[in-house]
């Protein structure tokens, strides 16, 4: 495949990266991630996927888009207010780079559904807001061998991973159980730069995973707050080796038998 008029010039400056150049440029053509949440952190990640030109971008989300999200979710606008999430955000990356083809999923994520989600993309973006859903995104991954990246924020401050099977460790091996009934942005707010700057983490961290080169947050946690700017990148040695997905004796072998975990009215 033979980059056209139009892709040379518009990926003009990752071309003359020697970490890119055509060859991963032609790796993020033929790529496909899936973006799970098209709110905060997804709006970041999905439009600056779009704008590198990653091929496929999936996303998946349930919501409709209020006012309320205008204030971080800046792949969303006001005429868009009522709108599926997914659809609106489709829109917007078909606008920016008419290249990429989006598939929405406009659906809850559940355990019946997330194995054939997930299952024909190379990278997971975890942009969901509770744990209960983080949790099902990183067992789902780590049963798939999918890499993915996480990211929370809250307020003023947020942190990011990156999960690569075999290479490191998960969310569990860190958190253990889900901690249910945490606060949520809409319960003690949260700045929408901030969240915008960690989507935009984790756009990066799928583009370098893609094209293979740099070192990604796998087996460290990045932190940023937004109010003092300080960030804090914090090594981890390895998995646990009891952790209950990853570890030497899983005792989470399948999505079903863990049901509890993922359901947000706990």
């Amino acid at each position: 495949m033979e980059l056209s008029e139009d892709q040379t010039e518009r990926y003009a400056r990752h071309l003359v990266l020697q970490e890119i150049g055509e060859t991963g440029q032609k790796k993020l053509i033929n790529s496909k991630v899936l973006v799970i949440g098209a709110g905060g952190l997804g709006s970041a990640a999905i439009m600056y996927l779009a704008a590198a030109g990653v091929g496929t971008i999936g996303i998946v989300d349930y919501d409709k888009v209020s006012l309320s999200n205008l204030q971080r979710q800046i792949i969303h606008n006001n005429s868009d207010k009522n709108l599926n999430k997914t659809s609106s955000a489709a829109k917007k990356v078909h606008a920016l780079n008419p290249d990429v083809k989006t598939i929405i999923f406009n659906e809850h994520l559940t355990p019946d559904n997330i194995m054939d989600i997930i299952r024909d993309f190379e990278f997971i973006i975890d942009c969901t807001d509770r744990f209960e859903t983080k949790f099902l995104i990183n067992d789902a991954c780590v049963i798939a061998g999918k890499p993915y990246s996480h990211a929370g924020v809250i307020r003023f401050e947020g942190q990011a991973m990156t999960y690569v099977p075999k290479k490191g460790p998960c969310l569990r091996c860190m958190i253990g159980d889900v901690p249910h009934n945490s606060p949520v942005c809409s319960e003690v707010g949260v700045l929408g730069a901030v969240v915008g700057v960690l989507g935009s983490i984790q756009a990066l961290e799928a583009i370098k995973y893609i094209v293979g080169t740099g070192e990604l947050m796998c087996g460290r946690v990045f932190s940023f707050n937004g109010l003092s700017m300080q960030t804090r990148l914090h090594r981890i040695s390895g998995s646990n080796p009891e952790c209950k997905i990853c570890g030497v004796k899983p005792t989470i072998i399948n999505l079903n038998g863990n049901r509890k975990d993922y359901d947000i009215s706990c």
